[in-house]
């Protein structure tokens, strides 16, 4: 970030709140990094939607850990992850992601205009720590923009994509520089801090997972076979895997 958009200088004098939207993994850390440097700590925030049942243990006390003293607003959903799961009687897709926006954007959302209102503030900026690097989608994704859907009832609202640059070399190495340290669960062999099973993880880091947490493993792998929804995407050809199989134990066939 040695050159900062225009845009974001502007706001910065203006006085805008700056929310990070912190899942606890390497990404939001370093963007949390990298915002510090450059944005005074009365215009920061740190934003976290808690998905009980979905989190990896231990992601509100890392966070607090490595926040430079920044506060922290929690939300969460009505429903849980496995609850919506059942509801619709499948899993979230890539193509529809109803994880992300009914268990994570809709409650942030919310929690956001309540900070406002309580600071009287009405200038946002929501800071996503989305990397070009991490696929072809990403990409393309635009790194500033005007929020026309939330910017209501006197608000100002924009989207900005801080690190969308960074990779992930430098995402570590900003990490460690500042003296801190990933989450544990990196450590633990994963490669991505998301959800414990996340429908947008790949085949190993599902594998390391399972390992990790056999309870959680067999309660996914038993909620498909019940469901006969795969919570992967299938291969070419059409062909299903199930996560029971991806891990290599037997789930009991749900009787008729």
């Amino acid at each position: 970030m040695d050159q900062i958009d225009p845009h974001i200088v502007d706001l910065i004098a203006r006085g805008a709140l700056f929310g990070i939207n912190h899942s606890a993994g390497k990404d939001s850390q370093a963007m949390t990094i990298k915002l510090r440097e450059i944005i005074p700590p009365d215009q920061l925030v740190l934003i976290h939607a808690e998905l009980p049942g979905a989190d990896w243990e231990g992601l509100i006390e890392h966070i607090e850990a490595n926040s430079g003293g920044l506060p922290l607003y929690t939300c969460r959903a009505v429903k849980t992850f496995m609850e919506m799961v059942e509801h619709r009687g499948m899993f979230p897709s890539p193509d529809n992601r109803q994880c992300t926006s009914d268990l994570k954007r809709g409650p942030i959302e919310k929690l956001v205009r309540r900070i406002l209102r309580e600071r009287g503030r009405s200038l946002y900026v929501n800071c996503v720590g989305i990397r070009a690097q991490e696929s072809r989608k990403r990409a393309k994704a635009t790194t500033f923009e005007f929020d026309a859907r939330n910017s209501k009832a006197g608000r100002e609202w924009y989207s900005w994509l801080p690190i969308h640059q960074m990779s992930e070399v430098e995402v570590w190495a900003t990490i460690h520089g500042a003296g801190q340290q990933g989450h544990r669960a990196y450590a633990a062999g994963m490669r991505r801090l998301s959800c414990r099973f996340c429908i947008m993880a790949t085949e190993e880091d599902l594998k390391t997972a399972a390992l990790l947490d056999p309870p959680g493993a067999r309660l996914y792998a038993s909620t498909e076979r019940r469901l006969d929804r795969t919570m992967l995407m299938p291969k070419k050809g059409g062909q299903r895997v199930f996560l029971d199989e991806l891990f290599g134990f037997a789930v009991p066939t749900p009787a008729a």
